[in-house]
Parts: C-alpha cells; sequence; structure tokens
C-alpha cells in the first residue's frame, strides 16, 4: 500500500460538554495544552511509520494518566464511593478486539483492554475475572486511593445530596439567577482516540471512569464494541462520548460505518447524521470522533461542546474545547 503522509491522522476527545466560558483562561489553557501534548505523542508514533493501533493506546494511556479527564486517575465516584473502570479498542485491519468492564484496580484500563486484543481468546472481559486477566499479563495495578481526586470526591457528594446521577454531557443549568451555559458537574465523561497510520490502517480506543454517582455495577457505552467504539478499515474508526445508553440503543460507532458501507454516505454526512438524528430520537446527547482510511475526520456533538483534538502527521495539532 502506498504511503501517504498527508493522511496519517489522530484524532481524540476528553469528552462531551466544556468548562464555563467564564473560566479563567489560565485553566482553559491547561485543558488545551494537556490535549495538544497527547496529540503530539500520538503524532510521533504515525510520524515514525508505528500503527494506528500503537497511536491510539498511546494516547487514550495518557488521557488516563491526567486527572482533569473522567478515566483512569480522573475517574468518577459511584454510589458507593467507589470507582468502575471501563475501556475498549479495535483495530480497523483485522476487526481484533478488546476490552474491559467495571475494574477496581488497573491504572491504566486501556492497556488491559489492548491485552485482552492480543493475547485472549474473548472481546469483553469483567470485573475480577478482568483484573486477574490484566494482572497475569504484567498490567500495572494500583490501589483505590490511586484515583481519589478532591474535585471527583466534591462532584460525588454535590451529586449524593441532589440524589442525582450526572451524566457525562452538558446540561443548561440556572446559576445565581442567571444562565449559565453548562452543568459545570457533567462536563467531563469518555476519553477516547481515532487514527489513521500511513498505510491507511484505522483503529480506535475508548476509556471511562463512569457516569458520577451511577449504580454500582452499570456498564455504558465505552467497552461495548460497536456502541462506544468500533474500527473498520473499510468504514470508519469510531470513539463516542455521551449518554453511553444512546449509543448502546443506537449501537452508535457501528452505525457510522453501517451508513458508509451500505447507504454510500461519506464519512461527515455518516457522523453527523448519527449524532444529530439516530441519537436526537433516543434522547442521546454527546458525540464521538470518527477517521477513515482516507485520512478524512469528522468530530460532530450535539452538545454545547466536547474536549477535542486533531493532529496531522507534519501539522501543528488542533484542539477545541467549546463548540
Amino acid at each position: 500500500m502506498t504511503q501517504s503522509p498527508a493522511r496519517a491522522v489522530i484524532a481524540i476527545h476528553g469528552g462531551a460538554g466544556t468548562i464555563s466560558r467564564d473560566t479563567p483562561a489560565i485553566e482553559v489553557k491547561a485543558y488545551h495544552d494537556a490535549l495538544a501534548d497527547i496529540l503530539r505523542a500520538g503524532q510521533t508514533i504515525l510520524a515514525s511509520g508505528g500503527s494506528a493501533l500503537d497511536a491510539v493506546t498511546e494516547a487514550v494511556r495518557l488521557l488516563e494518566d491526567c486527572p482533569r479527564f473522567n478515566a483512569g486517575r480522573g475517574a468518577v465516584f459511584t454510589h458507593a464511593g467507589t470507582h468502575e473502570l471501563d475501556a475498549a479498542i479495535m483495530d480497523g485491519t483485522t476487526l481484533d478486539a478488546g476490552a474491559i468492564a467495571c475494574v477496581h484496580q488497573i491504572r491504566n484500563p486501556i492497556l488491559a483492554a489492548r491485552a485482552v486484543l492480543e493475547k485472549s481468546e474473548h472481546v469483553l472481559l469483567v470485573g475480577k475475572g478482568a483484573e486477574a486477566f490484566a494482572d497475569a499479563h504484567g498490567i500495572a495495578s494500583v490501589t483505590p486511593d490511586y484515583y481519589f481526586t478532591q474535585a471527583r470526591y466534591a462532584q460525588w457528594q454535590r451529586a449524593l445530596a441532589a440524589a442525582a446521577v450526572q451524566l457525562d454531557h452538558d446540561m443548561p443549568l440556572k446559576v445565581n439567577g442567571g444562565d449559565e451555559p453548562i452543568d459545570p458537574d457533567s462536563k467531563l465523561g469518555t476519553v477516547g482516540a481515532v487514527a489513521c497510520d500511513l498505510d491507511g490502517r484505522v483503529a480506535a480506543a475508548t476509556s471511562t471512569g463512569g457516569m458520577t454517582n451511577k449504580a454500582v455495577g452499570r456498564v455504558g457505552d465505552s467497552p461495548i464494541i460497536g456502541a462506544g467504539c468500533y474500527a473498520n478499515n473499510a468504514s470508519a474508526a469510531v470513539s463516542a462520548t455521551g449518554t453511553g445508553e444512546a449509543f448502546m440503543r443506537t449501537v452508535a460507532a457501528y452505525d457510522v460505518g453501517a451508513l458508509m458501507m451500505y447507504a454510500g454516505l461519506s464519512l461527515e454526512d455518516a457522523a453527523t447524521r448519527v449524532v444529530s438524528e439516530k441519537l436526537a430520537s433516543v434522547g442521546g446527547r454527546g458525540g464521538l470522533i470518527a477517521v477513515d482510511a482516507h485520512g478524512n475526520v469528522c468530530l460532530p456533538f450535539n452538545t454545547e461542546g466536547m474536549y477535542r483534538g486533531v493532529a496531522r502527521v507534519g501539522e501543528a495539532p488542533m484542539t477545541a474545547i467549546h463548540a
């Protein structure tokens, strides 16, 4: 296959929703800097001839290590005050996939998902079985306090007081008698990455800490192949973020590729239709990032915004938060 540096690209997301437009500039810059640094890491892998699979693995691993995002170190609290993490990864060349769900002590769930893809006959492992598998394959484990951050604890306490489950998307909120553009407790959710490498191979990876104050044992779309994560060289690689139940009910990630393969839609038309029509039809809020084997990229969302960025080989990373 002829190499084309122009099409080699990585895109990432740090969840649907946004921070308030009144957030201090230094804090906004910190988010942009974190996204750009992670994009550069994936970009470096692609530029050296690395695979799309390696690029998305590294990007999501770094997103998990950043407490600003709801995955790994930044995971939110369940109703019981615990943490349950999910992740999935898929290779668009082979259609091999690996996923883990409801794990409590894996530092980087995406590395465990990658191990399932490469070293297991299964696609999805959960709970203690997933943790035992990860440990047997040298994936680093942590104690529960590793996931603790004061910001997430305070967020959980507010959700408990309101008897609410905080979704990983935004919604209007009245604050001090005015119109606050987003609910600050609903701005962060899933993280993910999609990439197309120099050889036109695509891959996708998704990871999450779930929803604040969620029921113990609840699993969303992130580790469900076809719902929150999907990759196929013949169509696209997709990573989703938002109301997980809606993405599962619409099989959203797979549906992007299906519209391309069976209806002949372009990546942009397919991704936009899924977000604006399919998700909306079941009250779904969120967005997705997608890339095809030609290096086309689309990042649609139906929320106030989405933490996102794109980096092509040889070009400066571009990041955005608000619509």
